[in-house]
């Protein structure tokens, strides 16, 4: 399979740039240029949700290993490692962002993959690409399950602007958005819960977070993310992830 002068698939960079009534409606933000400071009950939050979230998941992540090691013994060419990472940023730094991997080896750039490239994996998108289990593992958002040690690192936030690629952050700040250099990046975001609908990549969203992030208080800000989460969770229960 060749890897060389692959397109990036659409679905890779939904994100739109804002307007102008959004930058005048939010003019208070994009006048920003420094990260947010953190709240002490968010980031207290985080680190229980994280640690929990990685006890409650263990058993998941067990099945799913076993179950990606008898797949690469039935199908050698699916064989491979269970885990995965490349460069994302958070509040504009560079992390390593955790994922389970879904495609084959075989279609994955060996050399991108070093270097922690998000092109060496973009053939999720190709028909046929992927592994059985990953196919399952997509299908109810399991692939993010390993971003709950970057929310236990500190990398990420349980709540916020879903993290990007790096170079997807910067295709996104040079079109205009400045919500992702802001505000840690979310393993749920009150934009990205609309995925699978026409306002996935709206940039209002997360300017809308983020200004709640700046009124409400530390703990009106906690009951904003519960309620993100519930939603989240809707989204993942319906299991139409793609």
């Amino acid at each position: 399979y060749s890897m060389t002068n692959r397109p990036e698939p659409e679905e890779a960079f939904p994100y739109k740039p804002p307007d102008d009534n959004l930058k005048r409606k939010y003019q208070h933000i994009f006048a920003l240029n420094q990260p947010l400071e953190e709240k002490l009950p968010k980031l207290i939050f985080d680190k229980v949700v994280g640690a929990s979230a990685i006890l409650l998941a263990s058993p998941i992540l067990f099945g799913l290993f076993i179950a990606n090691w008898i797949e690469g013994l039935i199908i050698p060419e699916n064989k491979g490692p269970m885990f995965f990472s490349y460069i994302a940023a958070s509040a504009g730094r560079r992390f390593n962002k955790y994922k389970i991997r879904l495609i084959k080896t075989s279609y994955i750039d060996q050399e991108g993959a070093k270097r922690g490239d998000w092109h060496a994996y973009s053939a999720e998108w190709t028909p046929d690409s992927r592994t059985c289990v990953g196919r399952f593992v997509k299908k109810f958002y399991l692939d993010e399950l390993p971003q709950f040690y970057n929310i236990l690192k500190g990398d990420m936030s349980v709540v916020g602007p879903r993290p990007l690629a790096w170079h997807h952050y910067q295709r996104d700040l040079e079109q205009g958005n400045v919500n992702r250099k802001l505000l840690k990046g979310g393993l749920l975001g009150l934009g990205h819960v609309m995925k699978g609908t026409p306002e996935m990549g709206n940039p209002v969203y997360e300017y809308e977070y983020i200004d709640k992030y700046m009124t409400l208080s530390p703990f009106g800000l906690l009951a904003f993310d519960l309620k993100i989460i519930g939603k989240g969770i809707k989204v993942i229960f319906q299991g139409k992830g793609l």
